[in-house]
């Protein structure tokens, strides 16, 4: 069962791709920054950086990259809405006050305007960033 984003979040993504598609030149910023505050610079500058990529195996399992801005790089899960980052450890899960950490929009942002980098690994090497993430943590 997936996961659903909150409804204004879900509206907000649906508008910015049907004006990605249409090549329309009104960008919905103010609406994002409404909803999601200083993260949505910080989100847009990631996507701006090129700093997502989709990492997916022959299995079908997909996991996106994010390289934060402080250089360190966070696993992020779009189909359950999870990012490694302490920030959305702490901010979203514990004390519910973001939506998303700057990461995880940053991954729907670059899903909405295409601008994903993608990597293709074996089953094994994708086990091995799981590992290795897991190690950073501790």
């Amino acid at each position: 069962m997936a996961v659903a984003l909150p409804a204004v979040v879900e509206e907000l993504l649906s508008e910015m791709a049907a004006a990605v598609q249409e090549s329309a030149r009104i960008f919905l910023f103010p609406r994002l920054k409404f909803v999601f505050g200083s993260s949505a610079i910080q989100a847009l500058d990631l996507v701006d950086r090129q700093s997502i990529t989709l990492i997916s195996s022959p299995s079908g399992r997909r996991v996106y990259q994010v390289l934060g801005s402080s250089g360190k790089t966070y696993i992020c899960l779009a189909s359950c809405h999870y990012c490694s980052c302490p920030a959305f450890a702490f901010s979203v899960l514990r004390k519910g006050e973001s939506l998303l950490c700057k990461h995880l929009l940053a991954v729907y942002l670059s899903q909405v305007m295409r601008t994903c980098q993608q990597l293709c690994v074996s089953d094994k090497q994708l086990t091995d960033i799981f590992l290795m993430e897991k190690r950073q943590e501790t």
